[in-house]
């Protein structure tokens, strides 16, 4: 496989993967309307001219809806020869009929959902949950490698996004527990800064903690590493998927309420950890 990928949504994750890849020598194309960031890349005017230089195509879009639209509209110059490795966090059963209808084309599809910020992403050090044939995935292993050195198989098709919405949900809760706990400190007549030391040197120490705590304390939410907007798509996802399983999730369903909350301030756009400003809002 030649060392040559294109990339179809260069926004905060996608243009992380973008500058990863090239870090690696990676000669990258991209396509995306709106992007900003793109000095490590050539970039096309049209997705179909992108499709129609590159056999191997990285998705890092919005939404799976989104991604059904983008293969729709590069129909057209697919072939045997192509294969669309989608990092979008979507919705699982939309990722299935994505792999049939490319099948159906004689293309090939590898789910590699990416669990981490985009900083980590641009370091290599966010973790890969792959989903499609082990046979491909090994095909694509020197793309896969370049991207991420952490990855894990979880099964076919949609089972990696699924499993990326159960990971989403997990660090998701943890944020909000943070900042709950940040909040509460606060209302206490605690510095959250300086409670922020302290609780890092105690069993309540956490990733989340690590990579939010400070934005949280300090209010700084700007430039984001992952959206609050994107996260509260993702949680409204999850509810979906667990409605549909059967499954409970009163703590998500609370989540949903405080991002909506936090998004209605005006914090959409932000960092995640915007989250603390539903709590402050309502002291």
């Amino acid at each position: 496989m030649t060392k040559k990928v294109g990339i179809i949504g260069v926004g905060l994750l996608g243009g992380a993967l973008a500058n990863r890849l090239a870090q690696q020598e990676w000669e990258v194309i991209g396509h995306d309307p709106s992007a900003t960031d793109t000095d490590a890349l050539t970039m096309c005017n049209h997705a179909t001219e992108l499709v129609a230089q590159c056999e191997t195509v990285l998705l890092s879009l919005p939404t799976s809806e989104v991604v059904v639209s983008v293969i729709d509209l590069v129909k057209s110059a697919i072939t045997d020869r192509h294969c669309f490795v989608d990092t979008t966090t979507g919705n699982p059963e939309d990722m299935e009929a994505i792999g049939k209808n490319l099948k159906e084309l004689d293309a090939n599809y590898l789910e590699a959902n990416v669990a981490g910020s985009s900083k980590l992403a641009k370091n290599g050090k966010a973790t890969l949950f792959l989903g499609g044939n082990k046979k491909l995935i090994r095909c694509y292993q020197d793309l896969l490698n370049a991207l991420a050195s952490k990855q894990f198989h979880v099964g076919p098709v949609g089972s990696a996004s699924r499993f990326k919405l159960v990971h989403n949900l997990i660090l998701g809760l943890n944020r909000a527990g943070l900042a709950e706990g940040l909040a509460l400190a606060e209302t206490l007549g605690f510095n959250a800064s300086e409670a922020l030391t302290i609780l890092r040197e105690t069993p309540a120490s956490s990733i989340a903690m690590e990579a939010k705590g400070n934005k949280m304390a300090e209010g700084i939410y700007t430039p984001p590493q992952a959206k609050l907007a994107q996260h509260l798509k993702d949680v409204r996802v999850i509810r979906r998927l667990a409605d549909k399983a059967g499954a409970l999730t009163p703590l998500t369903n609370a989540h949903q309420l405080l991002l909506e909350e936090a998004q209605s301030l005006g914090f959409g756009e932000s960092d995640n950890a915007a989250i603390i400003e539903a709590f402050r809002h309502n002291l």
